[in-house]
């Protein structure tokens, strides 16, 4: 049999650890789909450096690539200022002790956790952490025309 003392005890551990289990499978999914969100980044920009590396690159095409990539992917942006694409096909590497050219593309991406960030801000309004933050991608590869 139950005392008195005990009539409330389910209803306020439910209370309390219910949140917390949500926060955490939300913590779950915001994280996968950053680390899906970096994946398709990392991938877009070896695809930019791929076609950055052929001989004689027409100027704007490894960028579009990028973008193209980004779409394909499921990353939207709303402008172009959005995402930033930086392809230096002037860049150097050593290969067998030896410089090369190569083509160094690098892909910014701005990332917003959907709930996280608003959770934060509700417990601490002045937080930094759950906050918008930039992705970045980098690949460099050997230019074909040595």
């Amino acid at each position: 049999m139950r005392t008195r003392s005990e009539k409330g005890a389910a209803l306020l551990e439910a209370a309390i650890t219910i949140p917390i289990l949500l926060l955490i499978a939300v913590g779950i999914f915001e994280f996968g789909r950053a680390y899906q969100t970096w994946q398709v980044l990392t991938n877009a920009a070896r695809e930019g450096a791929r076609v950055a590396v052929l001989p004689d690159p027409t100027a704007g095409i490894p960028e579009q690539r990028v973008r193209d990539y980004l779409e394909a992917g499921g990353l939207k942006y709303t402008a172009d200022d959005d995402v930033v694409v930086d392809v230096n096909d002037s860049d150097t590497i050593t290969v067998n002790g030896a410089p090369v050219s190569a083509s160094h593309v690098t892909v910014d991406y701005p990332f917003e956790f959907m709930v996280i960030g608003g959770v934060v801000k509700l417990i601490s309004p002045q937080s930094e952490l759950g906050g918008d933050l930039t992705m970045r991608a980098e690949a460099v590869m050997r230019n074909e025309n040595q």
